[in-house]
Formats: structure tokens, sequence, C-alpha cells
């Protein structure tokens, strides 16, 4: 049976088998999941300012069929008792879905078209009623599915999660409005580049890698006469990738000189990187990609962060988790401040484990 817990990067030893995977700003991996570690990746570690990370022991057991769980009366009694409604959740309809789809297609195709502008309007438009129909002040991330095309999907999951969590930071509706543009156009400079290096299975040469971090700049030159689209809707595509330690591109500028909707974007494009499989990575988990964000203080804008973790629900309430114990647990409730330990009750036992408050559930976590 495998054990898993949190271990500090000062505390970690030689042969400890990490159970995340750790990437760098480019979104390769450093260490991946599973690796017995190395006295140099403990030092990695600690040059990144990562405070700490997952550890597992143990081995995994067989996989057996799973066998379809009784849940007891009392069980049910104690889950609908304990159930607390997550927080309102930005909702899209199919026909949102399918005009937006369209729409973000239309953009990436069309960059000269004399429509353009309006286009990009249109589908912020539809975003920004769907968040202002429900009041929605939370993103469900399981249910971000617009586009099988992976340039079309994350532009409008960007651009979904961007919006709420500018909402969270307190910004105006014409700022949520217009960050919601920035989000579905950030990568639009990524139609200058060749369809081979977008979709190159391995990993690309330095060369390629070069050509591809120009998007942001292509990306800004495709809006840089387009009088409709504002200058902070520009600065947002072009800084999206600027880190606040001045290690990102395309200009390496600081935190002062990032406009606050590349500090947003930036959050909400990592973020949604990270979970979405590509022809050269696996996707990893929203615990694992949380976690990651979480150890980015250096280059992340921390309000950023702070309000991004605040508007994102990655377990909903009243779905089954599989806990490190080996337990099936539905969730009844989402704390804000700890997205990733919700109050959970165990199908089996009925137990109620408290993850973000009860210190007996320290060492426990969603799988």
């Amino acid at each position: 049976m495998v054990k898993r817990f949190f271990v500090r990067t000062r505390q970690l030893k030689r042969g400890m088998v990490i159970d995340q995977s750790i990437v760098d700003r480019a979104e390769r991996v450093l260490i991946a999941r599973g690796t017995p570690l190395e006295e140099y990746h403990i030092a990695a570690l600690l040059k990144l300012g990562i405070a700490g990370v997952h550890i597992r022991e143990g081995e995994e057991d067989p996989v057996e069929e799973e066998k379809e769980i009784v849940v007891s009366e009392q069980t049910m009694n104690t889950i609908q008792k304990l159930t607390v409604a997550d927080r309102s959740k930005v909702m899209l309809t199919q026909s949102v879905k399918q005009r937006v789809s369209e729409g973000i297609q239309y953009l990436y195709s069309n960059a000269g078209a004399d429509n353009f502008s309006d286009a990009a309007n249109h589908i912020a438009d539809d975003l920004m009623k769907a968040i202002s129909d429900n009041d929605a002040i939370a993103v469900d991330v399981n249910m971000l599915k617009i586009s099988d095309e992976y340039s079309f999907k994350h532009s409008v999951d960007v651009a979904t999660i961007a919006m709420i969590v500018a909402k969270k930071y307190g910004m105006s509706n014409e700022q949520i409005h217009e960050i919601g543009i920035a989000g579905l156009l950030h990568d639009v400079g990524k139609s200058k580049i060749p369809i081979e290096v977008l979709n190159k299975p391995g990993k690309l040469t330095d060369d390629e890698f070069a050509l591809m971090k120009q998007h942001t700049l292509f990306g800004y030159e495709i809006l840089k006469e387009k009088e409709e689209i504002s200058k902070a809707i520009k600065l947002g595509v072009l800084q999206h990738h600027e880190k606040i330690n001045g290690k990102g591109y395309p200009l390496g500028i600081c935190a002062s000189r990032i406009h606050i909707y590349a500090k947003l974007l930036s959050v909400s494009d990592i973020y949604d990187a990270l979970v979405t499989e590509r022809p050269y990575k696996k996707a990893f988990s929203q615990r694992d990609a949380v976690e990651m964000i979480m150890s980015m203080t250096p280059e992340l804008d921390i309000t950023a962060i702070e309000s991004f973790l605040g508007s994102v629900i990655l377990y909903p309430v009243g779905s089954t988790v599989k806990l490190s114990n080996g337990e099936s647990a539905r969730v009844v409730k989402n704390n804000p401040n700890s997205i990733l330990r919700p109050k959970v009750v165990s199908l089996k036992t009925g137990k109620v484990y408290n993850l973000s408050e009860d210190l007996n559930c320290a060492n426990l976590i969603i799988e």
C-alpha cells in the first residue's frame, strides 16, 4: 500500500520518492512524478524556492476491478446534513459553447479581418453574460470543455478563468470584459508559428523553442494597429509570459512593469496548460497543477495567485474523490481558502474528514 505525505524541502532525503511533478516556466518537466530524489534534485528544489513536496512510500496495490460501493442510509443522512452548496459557478450552455468555439476559430483564422475586434467583443460578451446571469464568483475547472482543438479550447479556458479571477481581484465589469478579450487573444500570435512546430510530439529544439517564444510578439504585432482594442489588452497579450523576477519573455521585465492583465492571464494560462494533454506531454492532475502554481511565487504575482486560488473549484460538492488512505469519499463542502482540502465523507464508513481544519487529517490528501 502506498502512503503519501508532505515533506518540507529542507527535510527531504536522498532516495525519497516524489509524488508530484516539478516543471519550469516553459512547462518542461524538471523532476517527474515517481522519481527517487538525489541530492541535486533537492538542491534544485531549494534553488527554485519550493517550500515542500509530496512524497510517497510503498508500492501500489494490484489494480482490482472497482466494486460498487453500497452507501448506508446513515452515511447518506450525514452527507445530506453536512452538504454546503458551492459558490455560484460560471455556466456555459451548449449554444454558448458552440458560438464561442466557432468565434475563437474565426479569430485565429482571420486575424486581418475588418470585423476582428467586433468578433472578439462578441465572444467576450457571451462569457460576460454567462458570469453575470448566474452572478458567478467561481469556475468549476472540470466543466471547461469548449473544443477538442487545443488552441481554441485553451484560449477560451484562459479567458473564462481569467475573467473570474479578475472578478475576485476586484476589477470593474469593463476590466473583466477586457481581460476576457485578452484571454481569448493571448495566443493569437501562434497563428504565425508553423503547425509542425506547434504540434511537435517531441521536445522542441532550441531554435524551435526560440521561435515559439516569439508568439507573444507576433500577437502584439497583429493587434498593434487595431485601434478598437485597448492598450491594456495589447499589453496583456504581449506580457503574459513575463515573470515578476524578470526571467520571463519576450522583454524580461520585472513586476512593476508588467500590466495587471498579464499577471492574471499568466496564472490562468499556466494552470490550463498544465492540466491539458498535449502531443509532447501528459496532463498533470489538478492537484499537481495547483501545487506547482503555489510554489511559483518567485515568478508569479502573489495577489494573482491568491485570486486564482479563491476562484477555482477543483472538487465540486457532490463529486466522489479517492483519498490517499484508499477510501472513496463524497465532497460535502469546499473551503475557498484551501481548495485542495475540502470536507468529505467516507462512503464506506460515514467518517467525516475535514481535510483543511482537522489536524488528524494532516497527512491525508485527495489523489
